[in-house]
């Protein structure tokens, strides 16, 4: 075979990632033998990369994506810390210094780990985003991933506080992903959760305080137990207008074990309360961040309906 023979790889043409499978370089006229002949390396079953030089970042990726993907079966798509670096996590390490490429297949798949390519099986595939032209895990599924390999309590810290501040995805999704995982039996991942729950109230709070003021609502008392006087305890609340016997909560709850007695509690307070008159709003992280113009709303409507209502029970409010 002629070695500096063109072969009718066009479309390989610019700054394209040179990494092709032994069936895509078939259906071009390249066979097996042909290819060996080549100065090319095999990086993963049947995966050739068409040059001798070391792969890049992006051909590592696209070799790992054609190795998952080769037999079809379902789509393939990164996940992990890979993943995380393509949706540019600071607390990420940069994709050259990763030593395994994360692959999110369909749980059906037999496919094994090889090479620097690891695979994570899912029950059921969420859809895959379109990051830099590959498909990539949702970040709270990426996280989820990233975290079953770390045991530095730091690290979990670091990558779970920055899902959420940058605004990638709520709380409640990360937890609800590790708790499929099965990573909140691990010490270290719950530490990490419950400092990321409670930052995640914090925020929810001020965003409420903020919605308060910016939409000119009546001033309310802030984080109080509700009590009937000498009576019980009746369950505390983020904001509440006594003389309007109306109460906000934000609802930061997360599936995680108990979350059956959580949620009976949760309702146990909120029907208590509505039966001595109080109109309790349900509002959560999400809502207030993306639609609080729509939750003002909400709660200058429960406000303004108050004037029409029977007097509710009188109730003590202490502050928690």
């Amino acid at each position: 075979m002629n070695h500096n023979a063109p072969l009718p790889l066009a479309h390989l043409t610019g700054n394209r990632p040179r990494v092709l499978t032994l069936a895509q370089l078939r259906e071009h006229g390249v066979s097996a033998s042909e290819a060996a002949e080549r100065p090319w390396r095999q990086i993963l079953p049947g995966v050739f990369l068409l040059h001798s030089g070391p792969a890049t970042s992006e051909e590592r990726l696209h070799a790992a994506l054609l190795y998952a993907g080769r037999r079809g079966g379902g789509e393939a798509m990164i996940t992990g810390l890979a993943a995380l670096a393509l949706y540019r996590f600071a607390s990420a390490p940069p994709l050259l210094a990763l030593s395994h490429i994360d692959v999110l297949v369909p749980g059906t798949r037999r496919l094994r780990s090889t090479g620097d390519v690891r695979i994570v099986r899912a029950r059921t595939a969420p859809r895959s985003q379109e990051v830099t032209g590959l498909p990539v895990a949702p970040v709270a599924r990426a996280v989820a991933d990233a975290v079953a390999q770390l045991s530095d309590a730091g690290a979990v810290r670091r990558l779970l506080s920055e899902a959420v501040r940058s605004g990638h995805c709520e709380p409640a999704a990360i937890v609800r992903e590790l708790t499929v995982a099965r990573l909140l039996s691990r010490p270290h991942v719950v530490d990490a959760v419950e400092s990321l729950l409670a930052e995640g109230r914090a925020r929810a709070e001020d965003r409420l305080y903020h919605l308060v003021r910016g939409y000119e609502l009546p001033a309310p008392v802030w984080n109080v137990d509700l009590r009937i006087p000498g009576g019980p305890h009746l369950g505390g609340v983020d904001a509440y207008w006594p003389e309007h016997s109306v109460a906000v909560e934000i609802d930061t709850r997360a599936p995680r074990q108990g979350e059956d007695e959580e949620w009976s509690e949760c309702v146990r307070k909120r029907e208590t309360l509505e039966r001595l008159g109080v109109t309790v709003v349900h509002v959560t992280p999400r809502k207030l961040r993306d639609w609080p113009e729509q939750q003002a709303a909400v709660i200058r409507t429960a406000l303004a309906a108050a004037d029409g209502r029977e007097p509710a029970a009188y109730l003590v409010a202490l502050p928690r």
